[in-house]
C-alpha cells in the first residue's frame, strides 16, 4: 500500500483511471436499483434520437437505450470478472505445479502450455462459438480456456525462484507436506503478481467478448452486452451513429482503466520502480 501511495502522489493520473473503474462498476453493478428498464418495447417511441425522456434515445424496438447501455455494462463487466477468476485459478495451478515439480511434470505442463499458446486462438474461439450454444456461459467457458497461459508462466517462473528460499527448503526438510507448502508458502508469495495480471486479464475478456458479440456469435438479444449492442447498431449508422459511439467509448474506458490498474499494481510491485 506504502507502494501504491507512492506512485499515486508521483502519477496522480492513476487516480483518474481508478475513478473511471469505480464509476463504471458501481453504476453497472446498481443498475437495478435505477428507474431503467431494458428490455420493456415501446412502439410508439421506435428507433427515437436522445430526448429528456431517453437520454440516449431508443432502439428499433423502442427501448431505452441508456437502460441498455447500463445493463449491458453488468454482462460484459460479469463476463470479465468471471472468466478472470477461472482463468486465474487455472493458470495458478499449472504454474505452481509445473514450477514447484520440475522435471518431466514442468515438460508436460509447459509443452501442454506452448501448444495453446500456438493456436489461432481468436479463430478456434470463432468456431467453438459457431458450434456450441451462443449465450453467457459459452462465452465465459471459452474465454477462460484461452486467457490462462500468460498466468501461468508468469506464476511459474516466479514459483522456481521462491522455492529455493531457507523459508522452503526449511519447510521440505522438517517433513511438510508438499500440498501445505503450495498453499501456505509459494502461492501467498506469488500472489502479488497474480493481482497485477488480473486487471490486464478483464480487459482482455471485455474485448474478447465485445468482439465475439460484435460478430453475433456471444451473447444473444434481449439480453445486452456492449459487443452485442455494437452489432445491433450496425444497421443504424447513417442516421443515429451514437448507438455505435457510445458503446464503444465504455468498452474503450472500462479497458484502459483495468489496463491502468494493471500497471499500477506492476509498478508498486517492482522494487526498483519504486526505489526510482
Amino acid at each position: 500500500m506504502q507502494r501504491v501511495k507512492h506512485l499515486l502522489a508521483q502519477q496522480p493520473s492513476y487516480l483518474i483511471w481508478i475513478g473511471v473503474m469505480a464509476l463504471l462498476v458501481v453504476l453497472t453493478l446498481f443498475a437495478p436499483l435505477l428507474p431503467l428498464h431494458p428490455n420493456v418495447v415501446d412502439v410508439a417511441n421506435m428507433s427515437q434520437g436522445p430526448t429528456l425522456q431517453h437520454w440516449f434515445g431508443t432502439d428499433d424496438l423502442g427501448r431505452d437505450y441508456l437502460a441498455r447501455v447500463v445493463y449491458g455494462g453488468r454482462i460484459s463487466l460479469m463476463v470479465g470478472f468471471l472468466s478472470m477468476a477461472v482463468s486465474v485459478i487455472l493458470g495458478t495451478l499449472v504454474g505452481t505445479i509445473a514450477g514447484y515439480y520440475g522435471g518431466w511434470i514442468d515438460v508436460v505442463l509447459m509443452r501442454l502450455l506452448d501448444v495453446f499458446s500456438a493456436i489461432p486462438w481468436l479463430v478456434l474461439v470463432v468456431v467453438l462459438s459457431a458450434m456450441l450454444r451462443p449465450g453467457l456461459t459459452t462465452i465465459i467457458v471459452i474465454i477462460s480456456i484461452f486467457s490462462w497461459m500468460s498466468i501461468a508462466r508468469l506464476v511459474r517462473a516466479e514459483v522456481v525462484t521462491v522455492k529455493e528460499r531457507d523459508f522452503v527448503v526449511y519447510a521440505q526438510f522438517v517433513g511438510e507436506k508438499s500440498l501445505s507448502i503450495l498453499w501456505h508458502h509459494l502461492i501467498p508469495m506469488v500472489a502479488p503478481i497474480i493481482v497485477a495480471a488480473a486487471g490486464t486479464n478483464i480487459a482482455n475478456a471485455i474485448m474478447t467478448e465485445s468482439a465475439l458479440s460484435f460478430l453475433g456469435m456471444g451473447v444473444q438479444d434481449p439480453t445486452a452486452s456492449w459487443g452485442s449492442l455494437l452489432n445491433a447498431a450496425q444497421s443504424r449508422l447513417q442516421d443515429a451513429p451514437y448507438m455505435a459511439i457510445i458503446p464503444g467509448v465504455f468498452i474503450m474506458l472500462t479497458v484502459l482503466a483495468f489496463n491502468k490498474l494493471g500497471n499500477l499494481l506492476r509498478d508498486a510491485l517492482s522494487p526498483e520502480e519504486y526505489d526510482g
